[in-house]
């Protein structure tokens, strides 16, 4: 499931899509704020350019749009039917959650739109 060579692979790594043999970033740590979108031009072992043509991942907007959706959705299913919260106390946990999960949810993002382009390739940067 999550082996080399599967799409679930690329995106929860941050792999290239085509080699998955380097991470697409200049610092894995989605923590680091600072380094949060700054990605290498190109794989270093494929050669794939990740900026595929000019403003590329404008569209990753969309797909974090519904990424964020759903996660404000399951913070509200938690907070007001498990814990019983009041609908203020929910859609506070909403904006926590979403603050919290502000960089993983960006990147995820950014993964899941570059691997709908870009499929994996096995003899991709092979000499």
């Amino acid at each position: 499931m999550f082996k080399k060579g599967s799409k679930l692979n690329s995106i929860l790594t941050g792999s290239c899509p085509k080699c998955q043999k380097e991470s697409m970033y200049v610092d894995k740590n989605p923590l680091h704020l600072t380094n949060i979108l700054k990605m290498n031009e190109n794989c270093s072992h494929c050669g794939l350019k990740y900026q595929l043509e000019p403003s590329f991942f404008y569209g990753a907007m969309y797909v974090s749009y519904g990424l964020n959706v759903a996660v404000g959705i399951a913070a509200f299913i938690v907070s007001f039917v498990f814990f019983g919260t009041t609908i203020e106390q929910s859609f506070l946990s909403i904006v926590i959650t979403l603050i919290v999960l502000f960089p993983f949810v960006l990147r995820l993002a950014r993964n899941l739109y570059i691997n709908m382009f870009v499929s994996y390739t096995p003899k991709a940067g092979e000499k």
